[in-house]
């Protein structure tokens, strides 16, 4: 993966993560993602006080990446305290990004910056058996 695109990618999910609008659980997350068309796209988790209707940061990249006519998402980058897209999530990831797709996850703190860490994984080892609505027949 290319260098300059993973630090972009970064770079937009960490500005991204300042919107976060996170009162309950104070746990900030930025997401950026790239579509088909090489557009990006970014996110942040929304919470509400019914928690059951907050929304992560990288389901809100997607889904505006969507529904602005996106085809599918080449690429998805996460920044967080400790990085990793929820199991909700990953489902979302498999049904819209390529499985040779990258996930890069960045232990990422605004106050604790010097603790960066960055992951890289390719979408297939997402989830181990995810539901595959071609397999499903839908």
């Amino acid at each position: 993966m290319d260098r300059k695109l993973v630090k972009k990618l970064i770079e937009i999910a960490k500005r991204a993560q300042k919107n976060s609008y996170s009162p309950y659980s104070r746990y900030p997350v930025g997401a950026s993602v790239i579509g088909a068309s090489g557009k990006i796209y970014t996110g942040t988790n929304i919470e509400n006080a019914s928690f059951g209707l907050s929304i992560c940061a990288e389901r809100v990249a997607i889904f505006k990446a969507i529904s602005n006519g996106e085809k599918g998402i080449k690429d998805i980058c996460v920044v967080a305290k400790s990085a990793t897209p929820c199991g909700a999530c990953r489902q979302v990831i498999l049904e819209f990004a390529d499985r040779n797709a990258n996930v890069i996850c960045v232990d990422y703190h605004p106050i604790e910056r010097n603790k960066e860490r960055t992951t890289i994984i390719k979408v297939s080892r997402l989830l181990y058996k995810p539901f595959d609505p071609k397999k499903a027949g839908i």
